[in-house]
């Protein structure tokens, strides 16, 4: 079987019954087209059925010199799975990644922004302009719905539910939650609306447009969050995922009950949300030692 053709499958299979979303079937893709240009250097004849687990530990040692443990953990895990369809399949009986480990990963998260620092990067920008509101609009609904950046450029305004205070996202496989929007985002958005972009035929109902009157796409969400940061004095190294990590901290350190934060998050594990509760108790401990008179 050649290379090219299990690929293909493997995408089918990932996209099509599994119901991932574009942005993963890509991860996917470029996982498996990694371990392809490795073997075309060394080992050309080789197809995906007769593929031995020493090779592969060969090619994980290789990317090791290049990738960080994050971005290498999730190619083992991408290589993995193509290989566990290909079982699936019945073209194989093992999976060459069974012996392999995935490194060991630390506690990488984003930097947490104070509810002071989020008021400083809004307030960066001009609110007279229109394209300032709507990076305002963007700022405040990142930080008070705790989206993706991939959630919010897909946002379009039929997912609004302004009277039920709700708005319908998108999340990772195209699953659908509800989350709660604030009155301040609610404020923020509404502006926006009234000098939006004339949208191009085919994105009428895209929340936030480009000055083109197309979808944003996520670079630039990135590049106006560190432009902000930066304007606005904050030397901590953000993104917009930052401001989803800092919504779901606040909402901890507050109290909030983490099975909710688990739904409004959007996340498939409640142990990807407990990293939250681990965090509200470091803070609730700094807190002891630095008021309590006996610490």
């Amino acid at each position: 079987m050649r290379w090219k053709d299990a690929l293909t499958d493997f995408l089918h299979y990932v996209k099509l019954e599994r119901g991932l979303s574009e942005n993963s079937v890509e991860n996917y893709r470029f996982d498996v087209i990694k371990l392809i240009r490795f073997l075309s250097k060394h080992e050309n004849s080789i197809n995906p059925i007769e593929i031995k687990s020493t090779t592969i530990q060969s090619f994980v040692y290789e990317s090791s010199k290049t990738l960080k443990a994050p971005s290498q953990s999730r190619m083992i895990s991408g290589l993995r799975l193509f290989f566990d369809y290909l079982i699936l399949e019945g073209l194989r009986k093992d999976n060459p990644l069974d012996l392999i480990e995935s490194p060991k990963l630390g506690s990488n998260l984003p930097a947490t922004l104070s509810v002071e620092e989020v008021d400083t990067l809004i307030d960066t920008f001009d609110n007279e302009k229109p394209l300032d509101l709507r990076n305002m609009a963007i700022i405040e609904v990142l930080y008070s719905c705790g989206l993706r950046v991939s959630e919010l450029v897909k946002l379009r305004l039929s997912n609004l539910f302004f009277e039920e205070e709700l708005i319908k996202v998108f999340g990772k496989g195209n699953k659908e939650r509800f989350v709660p929007i604030a009155s301040s985002a609610r404020k923020y958005v509404l502006k926006y609306l009234e000098h939006r972009t004339t949208p191009n035929k085919g994105f009428e109902d895209f929340l936030f447009l480009n000055n083109r009157g197309t979808y944003l796409t996520r670079a630039m969400v990135f590049t106006l969050v560190r432009s902000a940061a930066i304007k606005a004095g904050i030397t901590k190294k953000i993104s917009p995922h930052s401001l989803r990590h800092s919504f779901a901290t606040h909402l901890v350190e507050n109290g909030a009950d983490i099975s909710t934060v688990q739904q409004m998050m959007g996340h498939a594990s409640i142990t990807t949300t407990e990293r939250y509760l681990h965090m509200s108790k470091k803070h609730l401990k700094e807190s002891l030692e630095k008021y309590h008179p006996r610490s």
